[in-house]
This record gives structure tokens, C-alpha cells and sequence, in this order.
């Protein structure tokens, strides 16, 4: 069994920041790719970010220059610092993991769910 298990949202201000993380636990035999999804009411759950094994970083175009994820591949976390937030970058985070376990050759986790509201 695998967890997935976030912190880190909150009420920030326009312009602010807030940093999720996110911790991998269980029977992982290994992890393929890890990042963060979003969704705003009434909206579709979109890919904010995304970091495979090899290390490149993928970003949703209105994050970009603004969020950065990383890893640490030791730990089996992700982490994502969202700089110069705005109001429509409020939602529920999620974070995502794709993983293999003894069980299960590769499939995709989730945690559940961080929120991040930003207004003043």
C-alpha cells in the first residue's frame, strides 16, 4: 500500500508565496515520476507540474517563471514553491506519484488534497 501525504497550503495574499510538500510512503519498489495537479471549482483538474526520474521538470505555461518543483529522490518527496501568487492559481493541490510497487507493476497515486486560496 501506498501513501501519498501533503502539507503546506494555506491563505496567502496576492503576490505571496507558499511552498507543498509531499512525502511517498509504503511498499514502493520505485517511484517513475512525481509533481502536482490542481483544480479550481467547477474546473477541470489541470497538470500544474510534473518531474520524471530523469530529472526534467515540466510546467503548465501559467506557472511558468513563477513555480518550481523539485525532488528529493532519497526521501521520495516532492516539494512545489509558488512565488508571486495570484487569484486564479487558487485550488486544491494534489499531489501525484507514479509508482511501482511489489503488487502493482506502475500505477498513479495521490495524496489528498492541500488547499491554496489567495486573496487579500
Amino acid at each position: 500500500q501506498v501513501q501519498l501525504v501533503e502539507s503546506g497550503g494555506g491563505l496567502v495574499q496576492p503576490g505571496g508565496s507558499l511552498r507543498l510538500s509531499c512525502a511517498a510512503s509504503g511498499s514502493i519498489y520505485s517511484i517513475y515520476a512525481m509533481g502536482w495537479y490542481r483544480q479550481a471549482p467547477g474546473k477541470q483538474r489541470e497538470l500544474v507540474a510534473n518531474c520524471p526520474n530523469d530529472g526534467s521538470t515540466t510546467y503548465v505555461d501559467s506557472v511558468k517563471g513563477r513555480f518550481t518543483i523539485s525532488r528529493d529522490y532519497a526521501k521520495n518527496t516532492v516539494s512545489l514553491q509558488m512565488n508571486s501568487l495570484k487569484p486564479e492559481d487558487a485550488a486544491v493541490y494534489y499531489c501525484f506519484a507514479d509508482i511501482g510497487t511489489m503488487t502493482f507493476p506502475r500505477a498513479n497515486y495521490w495524496g489528498q488534497g492541500t488547499q491554496v486560496t489567495v486573496s487579500s
